[in-house]
This record gives C-alpha cells, structure tokens and sequence, in this order.
C-alpha cells in the first residue's frame, strides 16, 4: 500500500494540490477573452458540493445541481479553475490528510479536473493566514496558477469566502444557500441564484469589475 506523507499543519501553510506549472493558455486574445476572468476559485462544501460536516468519506460526495455542466463551460473558455477550502477537521482531529485527499479525488471524479487546490487544515484558533475569511488560499491558488487576483473571481456560499476574496484583491459573488445569513447576502457586492447563473454571469461580463481593495498576491 502507498504511503501517503502528510503535510505539516503546523506550518501554518495551507495545502495545494494540483500542476506546480500553470498550464499553457489558449491561443488568440480576443476582446471576449479578455473580458474573461484569467480564474475563477470555488468554495468547496455549499458550493462545488452538498455540505456534508467534517466529511471524510468519497462516498457521500454531492454535487450540487448543474455544477459539471457550469464547471465545463469556464473549461471549455480556457478559464483556470481552482478550490478554496477551508477544512478544520484535521485540526479538530476529525479529518486526515489521507480523506481530504480522498474526497478531493471523489470531486474530481463527478466535478472533472481543477488546475489547483488550496486547502487550510488549521482551527479558527491557529493563527494562520489562510483561513478564510483571511486572503491566504486565494493568494496561494493564485500563485499556483500564475495569475493575478485581480483577474480572478472567487465564488462561495457564505460570507467568509467573500470576505477573503475582497481581502485578496478579487471579485466574489455569493451563491446563497440555507445556511447563508441574510446579512452575508445583504453586504455580498454579487449575488447568484445558483452556480450556474453565477457561471453565466461571468462569461457574460456582467460581474467583473475587482474591488480597489485587497492586497497583493
């Protein structure tokens, strides 16, 4: 059997998984393309998938409705796609590097292929920078992928997610579920009914003017 080696969380890094080299762009440069977000990073439990609590177990993987089919769209634009998660669990001693990994490749499977995931194992009371609503995943997603946060879009279900986007310098829409406050809908500069309209929003342009504020990646 192959052993996997984890990580050490104490670090305070964040996890990533995916290409080290980002992957050559598509040839031409359109007005359209430019327009185009250069990624687009999602929040994992909510969003990509069903949230199931601490889930360690490929088995019980969801996909949340029209999201293959939303995913391949920004594929088939040549746009980068990322994850951004936060994943208490393993500080909670809940979780494995082994099932993070594990479910990673469960979303594969249904979702297809992400260029780069980003991944924070530690508590609310670590004290790392990646933690969302800290900008640490979409500056290490961004780095990954050699793109700038400016020309990346982060989509989530709750308001940290939006924060650590505007943090970080790029553009969030919120995709609210019953678990979203009405106050992280009230204060998200975009919304979406669900993921396929956020997608839509996005290759129609009609959300993609960066926030002014947020720090370098």
């Amino acid at each position: 059997m192959k052993t996997i080696t984890a990580p050490d969380r104490r670090t305070g890094e964040p996890w990533l998984f995916g290409p080290v080299a980002p992957a050559p762009r598509p040839a031409g440069r359109s007005a359209a393309r430019r327009r185009l977000p250069a990624a687009v990073l999602f929040d994992r439990d909510g969003t990509l998938v069903q949230d199931v609590p601490y889930n360690g177990d490929p088995r019980r993987v969801r996909p949340m409705p029209g999201a293959r089919a939303a995913l391949d769209r920004l594929r088939r634009r040549g746009v980068r796609l990322g994850v951004v998660s936060n994943q208490s669990g393993v500080a909670r001693g809940l979780l494995s590097y082994r099932q993070v990994d594990a479910v990673r490749h469960r979303v594969e499977d249904l979702l297809g292929p992400f260029d780069v995931w980003a991944v924070c194992p530690h508590g609310p009371g670590d004290g790392c920078r990646c933690r969302k609503p800290a900008p640490g995943l979409v500056h290490a997603a961004c780095r990954r992928l050699g793109v700038t946060p400016r020309r990346t879009v982060v989509i989530g279900d709750i308001g940290s997610d939006l924060d650590a986007a505007r943090a970080a310098g790029a553009l969030g829409i919120l995709v609210p579920t019953p678990v979203t406050l009405p106050e992280e809908v009230a204060a998200a500069p975009h919304t979406a009914p669900d993921l396929p309209a956020a997608v839509r929003d996005i290759l129609t342009a009609r959300h993609l003017s960066a926030p002014r504020t947020g720090g370098p990646a």
